[in-house]
């Protein structure tokens, strides 16, 4: 079976817009699949319409998102699935990061205009066209005045981690992300960590501290991640009582990421994150 737990649409900083990331599940032959844009539940309620649009078909639909927190100073993303999008917890969550994220981007622009960029906040937020506001809004108005030449040199250069646009603070703390997406019903899933950059002792803790708040999952590494990457995962999940989550962390077609759908074959031994709802 193939599976897709972590996507990106044009909802927040995806390329591809909901119709378009369900056909291409579809094409992809993925059964389980869910839309996990960046503080939102907007690709949510859109994936359902265009789902009854598009005929019948063995994809399953499974609600997701990708809240933004913070754990000891890090920013750390937790992915909830098979929620229930209009809980009130989740919609205060939303609510509060939605101004968060507001207070981050004039923050961002502010530095980036010290460094001569003007205009910087306007523009990002016309790219972003509707879509929740980031990072990535910022890097692309920077290639299209001409400041960098690629997105990942605007990464490079202004907004990756330790730069002057890699705003943390803003962020709730991680126990409330997780305790907003259990209240909904959902299951919260640490995403990404071998993202984080942190020793396999802090990697640890900070798992241990996302299990003692309620999560249930955590996310598999897959593409360029390394095998030692992997390995340390499958012993967490092992340790902790974790189920094991697949997801591509799609934005958009490129020759680094991965495609749309994984196999549940990747999970092994372990205990595969749909078990928990099904």
């Amino acid at each position: 079976m193939r599976v897709d737990f972590h996507t990106h649409s044009d909802c927040s900083d995806g390329a591809l817009s909901v119709a378009e990331l369900l056909q291409r599940a579809r094409d992809n032959d993925v059964q389980m699949f869910a839309i996990t844009d960046h503080d939102t539940v907007k690709g949510v309620h859109l994936a359902a319409q265009v789902q009854a649009s598009l005929g019948e078909s063995l994809l399953r639909l499974v609600s997701g998102v990708e809240l933004s927190t913070c754990w000891q100073g890090v920013s750390i993303h937790v992915v909830g699935l098979n929620f229930d999008p209009n809980s009130p917890s989740l919609v205060a969550y939303l609510a509060q990061i939605d101004q968060a994220r507001s207070d981050r981007a004039e923050l961002i622009a502010n530095r980036l205009v010290k460094q001569g960029f003007h205009g910087a906040l306007e523009g990002a937020v016309q790219i972003a066209d509707g879509a929740v506001l980031g990072r990535p809004h910022f890097a692309r108005w920077l290639v299209q005045e001409g400041h960098c030449e690629t997105l990942d040199k605007a990464f490079k250069r202004w907004l990756g981690r330790g730069r002057i646009g890699d705003v943390k603070s803003f962020w709730p703390d991680l126990e409330l992300a997780v305790q907003a997406i259990t209240k909904a019903g959902g299951v919260a899933v640490l995403a990404h960590p071998h993202h984080y950059g942190m020793t396999r002792a802090k990697l640890k803790r900070l798992v241990l501290a996302f299990r003692q708040a309620g999560g249930q999952s955590i996310e598999l590494p897959l593409g360029t991640a390394d095998t030692d990457s992997r390995l340390t995962v499958r012993r967490f999940a092992n340790e902790l009582d974790l189920h094991l989550s697949l997801g591509s962390d799609y934005h958009a077609d490129s020759t680094w990421g991965s495609a749309i759908g994984v196999e549940t074959a990747l999970v092994g031994d372990n205990k595969g994150v749909w078990e928990l709802w099904q």
